[in-house]
């Protein structure tokens, strides 16, 4: 009879943990096919988890914004894009960090006729519930076709003037901000950051049309609290058409208009908005404001119940705008800090100033910096602050007054400081001073 063996090979290194399971196997497809199907918000979150893990940070956009809410997958796609990455700017939230850095990317590099606008507006239903605060630190220009070409006879100037406002208008912002509900903050700046050997002044315009625009932007932008506008060459004209429209801002608190050329008229706007808005906060140092512009800042600084900060270092102010300022400041009860460093000050500023710290319970701190105060304008200091308990801090930096008196002043602030801190560890849920 014929007998038959029965052999079996077996893999001796074979087993079943090498099968992937039906779950793995699930996952890989997902991932693979993501792009045409991110079904991210049908799986457990134990599932969704491994999913995000290892979704690519290339996927567009238009599929990640509105289906990853996962802060490790945008923490990728944040360290991968940029070096330098602090998310305590950004509340703690790294997707609000990508999308903030990636939209104010796409306007600093932003050419107006040549960037596509649909190329911002297309963000916006991406990106508008996650954007708070935006800091675009240049904008371009128009590219000029001619390049000098057909303008050889002109001087410089002549050229740059002629071209400035006719053809350097900027990206216009109104379509974007007024549909970002939750922008609370807005920092700009106009002008080139790296233009190098390609150095002309149409670059550094901020013209008539963008202040315009700027303008309505800002007042259709209901949340906004903070607006800064500064190195933008921004003038009396502008700033009037600006402080226009915050008159009835309902939440602007700070301004900042500091490194412009803001001369009188426009410290007159800004005297009229401290008295007629809610803002908390002005920065306008580094302008080209005299005793006149100074005076109708006291005015509105009389009259106002909200500003809290006002900062006028590195202006021309001298001691009747001073002086008018201290006057103002006897009956202001709102006023914590004041910066007048640098702004041509002398003795009848601190005459007026020993009044106010003999009066005033509401200032915290003043700067004179870099003022020629004088021996006598520290002596009047030093006894108005005699039975003063309130302020914690007086800036006498270069101001020409006696080691002494400087030294006797500096203990009575120092004495304040030291009650103000024990009285917060005392009564730690009381408001600071």
């Amino acid at each position: 009879p014929f007998y038959t063996r029965r052999c079996i090979t077996e893999d001796p290194s074979w087993s079943l943990v090498t099968v992937p399971h039906l779950t793995e196997l699930c996952i890989q497809h997902i991932v693979h096919n993501f792009e045409k199907n991110p079904i991210l918000n049908y799986l457990l979150p134990e599932h969704q988890r491994k999913v995000v893990d290892r979704l690519s940070t290339s996927l567009p956009l238009t599929v990640t914004a509105n289906t990853v809410s996962h802060e490790d997958y945008w923490k990728r796609c944040c360290i991968e894009r940029w070096q330098v990455c602090d998310v305590s700017n950004y509340g703690d939230s790294w997707k609000r960090m990508f999308f903030e850095r990636h939209l104010e990317n796409i306007l600093k590099f932003f050419i107006p006729n040549t960037t596509d606008p649909q190329q911002v507006l297309e963000l916006i239903p991406l990106c508008k519930g996650y954007v708070r605060k935006l800091e675009i630190d240049q904008f371009l220009p128009p590219l000029r076709l001619d390049q000098k070409e057909e303008s050889n006879d002109l001087t410089d100037t002549e050229e740059d003037a002629d071209f400035s406002e006719a053809y350097t208008h900027h990206y216009d912002l109104k379509n974007l901000i007024t549909a970002l509900p939750h922008l609370e903050e807005l920092h700009l700046t106009y002008g080139v950051k790296s233009c190098g050997m390609n150095f002309e002044w149409s670059l550094f315009n901020f013209t008539e049309q963008d202040c315009s625009n700027l303008a309505a932007a800002v007042k259709m932008c209901h949340n906004l609290k903070v607006f800064k506008l500064t190195r933008s060459k921004v003038d009396d004209g502008k700033i009037k058409v600006l402080a226009r429209n915050l008159l009835d801002h309902p939440c602007l608190l700070e301004l900042d208009l500091s490194h412009n050329l803001i001369r009188d008229n426009g410290a007159q706007a800004l005297g009229k908005l401290i008295s007629h808005s809610r803002l908390k906060t002005l920065d306008l140092c580094n302008n080209q404001i005299r005793h006149l512009g100074a005076q109708a800042l006291a005015q509105g600084l009389a009259e106002s119940s909200t500003l809290t900060s006002l900062n006028l270092r590195l202006n021309f102010v001298e001691d009747k705008g001073g002086e008018a300022i201290g006057h103002a400041l006897l009956t202001n009860t709102s006023l914590k800090s004041l910066h007048l460093g640098s702004n041509n000050l002398s003795e009848p500023t601190a005459a007026v100033f020993s009044q106010v710290l003999a009066q005033n319970t509401t200032l915290r701190s003043i700067n004179f910096s870099c003022n020629h105060l004088g021996l006598d304008g520290g002596k009047q200091l030093l006894e108005g602050l005699a039975n003063n308990k309130t302020l914690t801090e007086l800036d006498l930096r270069h101001t020409d007054v006696e080691q002494e008196t400087d030294f006797l002043i500096h203990q009575i602030v120092w004495a304040n400081r030291e009650a103000v801190r024990l009285g917060s560890l005392q009564h730690p849920t009381a408001e600071p001073l």
